[in-house]
This record gives C-alpha cells, structure tokens and sequence, in this order.
C-alpha cells in the first residue's frame, strides 16, 4: 500500500528525514514500564511509527513488533530492526489479525486519529489481557533562563496561530481524551535531553507549527529564533544545555 492510498493528518512527511534525525528517543524507563503492561513478550504493535524510534526500543523486549504509520515518507526513514516489521496504515485500519496483539502503543500520535475508530481496531487486535499504552511529551524546557525564554516565546508567541488544533490535547495532558479501558495509573516520568542550539533548533524544525508556518510564508521561522539565541547566548548556543519534556500518559486494558 502507498501513502496516496490511505486519508490522514499528514504533517510530517515533508520533514521525514529531519524527523527520523532530532526527534528525542523514548527513555529506557518509561518502555521498560509501558512492556510491563503486557501479558506476554509475542507481538507488540507500535502504532504511527513516525521513524520507529519506540518501535526500536519494544523490540529489545518482544519476538516481533508491527510498525505502522500512515506516511510512507516517514517509514523510508525508519531504522531496520530484525525484529520490526514496517508497515503503511492508518490506525483505524491496521490490516493486523484479530486477537493477536499483546502490547499497543502510540508515541507522540494519539491527538491525531479518530479516536472512535482506533479503540475498535485495538479491541480487535488485542489478544486475551493485552493492553494499550499511549504517551506524549509535552512542551520543552532548557535549563539555561535566557534559551528557555526566546524558546517559550517563539513556540507560544511566533509559532502559536500555527499549532493544529489537536495540539491542545498534549497541553492538557491527554486528560481530555476518552480512554474506554480499565486505566492503569503511570508513574510520572521525564524525557532529558542534552542540546546544542543546532540540536534544538533541528527538533523544531520538525514541528507541526513551524511546517505549516513554511507553507503559510515560504521561509523558515526557526532561522529568526537561532539569531535570536546566538546573540543572547555568551557562548552563542555552541555549549550543550539540558533539555527536558514530561509526559502525559494513558495505559489500560
């Protein structure tokens, strides 16, 4: 199946490899959690895939993982693992066999599909006590004031009219999203990073914002917002700066 073949919120496939190359990793705590969810180490499904970062990481953990994503662009840029299998669809149409799933996850997606329709295709996927996991992080935060001041602003202020709407779901922690499962309390955890200003500015260049702000004006935001950083910074952003995300997550059976 190709990309034209399936209809979804396609925002990222103009920036797959820039995606693929400064989106953060999940931390090895928050997976080693999500795995503990499953009944058995058989199949996992790692729903919109994006690169397979999270694909990657379950399939230390599980015989085989299925990785979907809707965006052929994004999977060209997945890493191969021998035991992840790429795959294009939507999530509400997985072509996965019914009952055969121990684990499903989705990392950084959920805002996105139509929320109806993807708890039936987990109904019908999941095997006998097989949960489902999803996850986001949310806004970042840089441990210098002056960095995380311009960044603040240009995410919120230059950026903001250009978020989609979905977006909103994060901030609020996926607390507004219906989750029809028996839910499983999660620990609170954090992604860390260490960035140079190149670093960070090449992750937010992958944002949904800054894509639809290219397309609205033809040039690119995230060069004004490295300036900017440059000439506030003594070391002009050469130096390596922690950044952090926390997490907002859904988990149940």
């Amino acid at each position: 199946m190709s990309g034209s073949d399936v209809t979804f919120s396609d925002h990222f496939s103009g920036v797959a490899s820039t995606y693929a190359e400064f989106r953060p990793s999940q931390p090895e705590a928050l997976i080693q959690w999500v795995v503990g969810l499953a009944p058995r180490r058989d199949v996992a499904w790692d729903c919109a895939t994006g690169s397979g970062q999270a694909a990657r990481a379950l399939a230390e953990h599980f015989a085989r993982v299925i990785a979907t994503d809707a965006s052929d662009a994004q999977l060209a840029h997945a890493a191969s693992h021998e035991r992840v299998t790429y795959r294009v669809a939507t999530a509400e149409a997985s072509g996965i066999a019914a009952a055969s799933v121990d684990l499903v996850t989705v990392a950084q997606a959920l805002h996105w599909f139509d929320l109806d329709a993807f708890y039936r295709e987990v109904r019908r996927v999941r095997a006998p006590g097989g949960a489902l996991a999803v996850w986001s992080y949310m806004s970042p935060h840089v441990d210098d004031p002056a960095l995380d001041a311009l960044l603040q602003e240009h995410m919120y202020g230059r950026l903001g009219p250009y978020w989609p709407p979905e977006r909103r779901l994060i901030e609020e922690g996926y607390r507004t999203i219906a989750f029809p499962f028996d839910e499983v309390a999660a620990p609170a955890f954090n992604l860390v990073a260490r960035w140079t200003l190149a670093q960070l500015a090449g992750y937010m260049r992958s944002w949904s914002a800054t894509v639809r702000y290219v397309r609205a004006h033809g040039r690119d935001p995230i060069a004004d917002f490295e300036a900017e950083a440059r000439a506030a910074l003594a070391d002009g952003g050469e130096g390596a700066r922690t950044v952090t995300w926390r997490y907002a997550i859904r988990a149940g059976y």
